[in-house]
């Protein structure tokens, strides 16, 4: 276990290393540093146990397997203390029963079923009995990209008896059984499949709500696989993605439009992402933040700190000494 977390950079949280009397209270703080700002209560009278592991994927998302007593857990009305906690979490259960209210409404999850919530509004999650969940935590503008209707489909239960949602569930169940078997490549690997699984499955919730037509999706989706795949090329263009994808920069700049923004704001959009991603990453410590910017096709150092302040919150240096101090307490604990 302890292997496979260093070989995947996870973080294992578990109360079995605390007396029966400091876990809630530790849990409490665990859970509001890590996820969101929460109040924690107890349900039963059995001593607290929880066991969650934290992995981090691709783009700021992290997948995390956890395992617990019944315990009820209600978001505190104060902002998000840290940047990484601005975002929607997609929850699987994997045994036991799990209620999730927010927005006025609630849902029940049976084995296997799908729900996503706004980890920084208001909701409440009761687990009446000992559970196993999936929590993938995914930043809000990276989801947004993906659907622009996001904050209409909160709590709302993606149905797994059949269809994507069906697939959807038994990909990520047998993902979740086989983490301690994989590389970090193979882990890696993963995410684009299981992402554009959990979008599709999000999508069929609220279909009145999708903007663009079937074809124009797909268009738009390879249009975005082209420049993940070249937003590193610092003279990427208009005109150089308009010509590898065959459509003119006027349609391409349409289909943006349905999501609120443009071609080259996404370009920016996911260089920024290769920075943040490459700024968590242990490998990269002993490079300097202009040679990672550099690497993820910046060439202006003044608009890249601006624009990646702008979009976390932190400047650069500030996110690599946060990241620093967490490594640092991370390997204290250990």
């Amino acid at each position: 276990m302890n292997s496979q977390l260093s070989t995947l950079q996870g973080q294992r949280f578990c109360t079995d290393d605390l007396p029966s009397s400091q876990r809630l209270n530790w849990l409490k703080e665990i859970i509001g540093r890590e996820y969101a700002n929460v109040d924690v209560s107890q349900i039963a009278d059995e001593p607290v146990f929880n066991d969650m592991v934290i992995y981090p994927w691709l783009y700021g998302t992290r997948f995390s397997p956890i395992k617990t007593q019944p315990l009820q857990i209600e978001r505190l009305s104060r902002e998000p203390t840290e940047v990484s906690q601005d975002n929607y979490f997609a929850v699987m259960l994997i045994d036991g029963r799990y209620k999730l209210e927010q927005d006025g409404r609630e849902v029940f999850l049976e084995k296997g079923e799908i729900t996503l919530y706004d980890a920084t509004q208001w909701h409440r999650i009761t687990m009446p009995e000992p559970a196993s969940k999936v929590i993938i935590s995914i930043p809000r503008d990276y989801l947004k990209q993906r659907l622009s209707h996001v904050s209409e489909l909160t709590a709302k239960k993606i149905s797994v008896t059949s269809g994507i949602g069906a697939v959807t569930s038994h990909t990520l169940q047998t993902f979740a059984s086989q983490l301690t078997t994989l590389d970090t490549l193979s882990f890696q690997s993963m995410f684009d499949p299981l992402i554009d699984m959990l979008t599709l499955s999000l999508n069929q919730l609220s279909p009145q709500s999708v903007e663009l037509s079937r074809s124009q999706n797909t268009t738009l989706f390879h249009i975005k696989r082209y420049i993940d795949n070249h937003c590193h090329h610092p003279d990427l263009s208009p005109a150089i993605i308009a010509n590898a994808v065959g459509f003119s920069v006027r349609y391409i700049n349409h289909l943006f439009q349905t999501e609120h923004t443009s071609l080259m704001r996404y370009v920016t959009q996911q260089r920024l992402n290769r920075v943040y991603r490459r700024l968590h990453h242990q490998q990269s410590m002993h490079q300097t933040i202009t040679e990672l910017a550099l690497e993820a096709g910046f060439n202006d150092m003044a608009h890249f700190s601006r624009v990646f302040k702008s979009q976390f919150g932190l400047s650069p240096r500030q996110l690599r000494e946060h990241v620093k101090k967490e490594v640092y307490a991370c390997a204290n604990t250990n």
